[in-house]
């Protein structure tokens, strides 16, 4: 709900904060005192259109504030998560505008810079004011079919009609894909064809380019490689080197005994080296045998590396890629041949979906009728009582076309209504305006209110034209609203509406200093609200008999 209001330099308002409770919270006040002005500034704060001339005169910008307290569980703390806003949930939101002389403006929430276009998301999940000027909530088509969905307990219902459009669209998807694919390789089956046979003529292999690379690199500089081969073949096989070699070990193993073993480390390390010399002279000798001279050899090695680097180019990959290439290709080129039944699968697939979504919206569309029959009767009741005697009130749902067809089913829901005999029904917010508009929104608010999920509702004009028992059925919804876990704020001329109120709020001019006037705003004790009440009854001047009239009013209140 709506805890605290917090206005600065608006209009006749220079610094005033309200601070609020639940229930049915009632402003009154003389015309022109300045009631509209508050709900400009709620108006502002919740994220309306800025003007610059609610700037007060002399001021260089407006500022408002709003506060609210809110289940951990409110829709916004997921708005607000999805955008990036800091939060906690055990903490009081708040939502603050300000609007310079100039026109420019800024918005907050909770201290943290948003666009304005955020402010009024969280402003209508927060507050909805209906006057004279509304435009939102359920005046706008796009909630009804929401707002029916909650009325008639059909969340869970309209759950599996998500899933199921959901997977129906998925196969949608698949089988598009599968089309597109297929289009795409019946397109392109001679090229696919001829670089496949391409491809298994040369049959390339991994890591083959490199070794061909490095076979082409020995063949050019074959001759310097024999050389420096031979040259190291003889020094290795050198038999002076041998010979040395053996005569330091016999010598060593002659004096062995008398070294007590010292010698056995060297003996063991000459033995080494007469291994290793042979095993360097085995390996150089393989290394000349598999040196090619051959020169055709060498050309076939310059073709084939060539040929492969050529189709590499050709396909725009990496020559160790052809391999994976070829595989691709061959699998497009099976998808031609089963294609057409991968085709017909994913097209009975894709039908077994749509008529399990439609078998699903079907059931949610029986049961919206249903809910809609139970709406449009509690709707029709309360209408007499609040003098919308000859209005009817009549929720339309109508089939859309299958291309329309969507996520929350085949229905457009509207609300529509007729305030007056012989005139065809109409969406509510082009049926009445001002306050006969705020009476049949008030009907439909005591029936709706729980599924809205709105935590403040704002009503102005909700008493024009109106009095005796017509103004105490108003008050009476009013205060059987706010007793649905719902703020109710109104503003009213009505003594029997303002008598139903929880809290009573007097809006009045005020001359400041310097013989400015100002708008100020108090709240009411048991004795003020009773000589307001006994006010608005008499007039300017209150007698003894309005104050009686208030005492039986304030009183038939307290019974009821």
């Amino acid at each position: 709900m709506l805890s605290r209001l917090s206005v600065r330099d608006v209009v006749l308002i220079e610094k005033l904060d309200l601070d609020f409770a639940g229930g049915l919270c009632v402003f009154t006040g003389e015309t022109g005192a300045g009631k509209s002005i508050l709900l400009d500034s709620l108006a502002l704060a919740a994220g309306a259109r800025s003007d610059s001339s609610l700037v007060r005169f002399g001021a260089k910008q407006l500022s408002v504030g709003a506060e609210f307290i809110l289940p951990e569980t409110h829709a916004i703390y997921a708005l607000l998560a999805e955008q990036g806003i800091d939060f906690d949930t055990k903490d009081s939101l708040y939502l603050r505008r300000v609007v310079s002389s100039d026109g420019k403006g800024r918005a907050f929430i909770n201290d943290q810079p948003v666009s304005v276009a955020l402010l009024r998301q969280a402003g209508d999940l927060l507050v909805e004011i209906h006057g004279q000027f509304a435009t939102h909530g359920l005046l706008n088509t796009a909630t009804h079919r929401g707002v029916l969905d909650s009325y008639g307990g059909l969340e869970e219902l309209r759950l599996s009609v998500q899933s199921a459009y959901r997977h129906w669209q998925d196969k949608t998807a698949e089988k598009q894909r599968a089309e597109a694919e297929l289009a795409q390789a019946q397109a392109e089956e001679d090229f696919l064809r001829h670089s496949a046979e391409e491809l298994r003529r040369i049959a390339p292999a991994v890591g083959e380019e490199q070794e061909l690379s490095e076979r082409r690199a020995m063949m050019m500089h074959a001759e310097k490689i024999a050389e420096g081969l031979n040259s190291a073949r003889a020094a290795v096989s050198d038999e002076i080197i041998d010979r040395a070699l053996r005569q330091a070990q016999r010598s060593l193993e002659s004096v062995s005994r008398f070294g007590e073993g010292r010698f056995e480390p060297v003996i063991e390390i000459l033995d080494r080296i007469m291994a290793d010399l042979n095993e360097a002279e085995a390996s150089i000798e393989n290394f000349c045998n598999e040196l090619e001279f051959d020169p055709r050899a060498q050309e076939a090695v310059e073709e084939r590396l060539f040929a492969l680097r050529s189709l590499a180019r050709k396909h725009q990959v990496a020559p160790d890629e052809l391999p994976a290439l070829l595989t691709e290709f061959e699998r497009r080129l099976n998808g031609l041949e089963k294609g057409g039944e991968e085709l017909i699968s994913l097209a009975k697939q894709e039908e077994e979906a749509r008529l399990k979504y439609l078998e699903t919206a079907q059931r949610l569309s029986s049961a919206r009728c249903k809910a809609a029959e139970k709406l449009d009767l509690a709707v029709k009741e309360e209408l007499p009582p609040l003098k919308l005697n000859k209005a009817v009130f009549k929720t339309e749902i109508e089939r859309l076309p299958e291309s329309l067809w969507n996520a929350d089913g085949l229905d457009k829901v509207v609300f529509t209504a007729s305030t007056n005999a012989g005139m065809p029904l109409a969406p509510i917010a082009k049926i009445a305006s001002g306050g006969e508009l705020a009476r049949f929104m008030l009907a439909l608010k005591v029936n709706l209110a729980a599924a809205e999920k709105i935590p403040t509702l704002v009503f102005d004009e909700v008493d024009s034209a109106i009095g005796g028992a017509t103004a105490s059925a108003v008050g009476e919804r009013l205060a059987r609203l706010a007793a649905q876990d719902c703020q109710v704020l109104t503003i009213t001329h009505s003594p029997q509406v303002a008598s139903f109120g929880a809290h009573h709020f007097r809006v009045q001019k005020a001359e400041a200093v310097a013989g400015k006037v100002l708008t100020a705003v108090v709240e009411l004790n048991d004795e003020e609200r009773r000589e307001e009440i006994a006010r608005m009854l008499s007039g300017a001047e209150i007698t003894d008999a309005s104050r009686a009239a208030a005492d039986e009013l304030l009183k038939n209140r307290s019974d009821a």
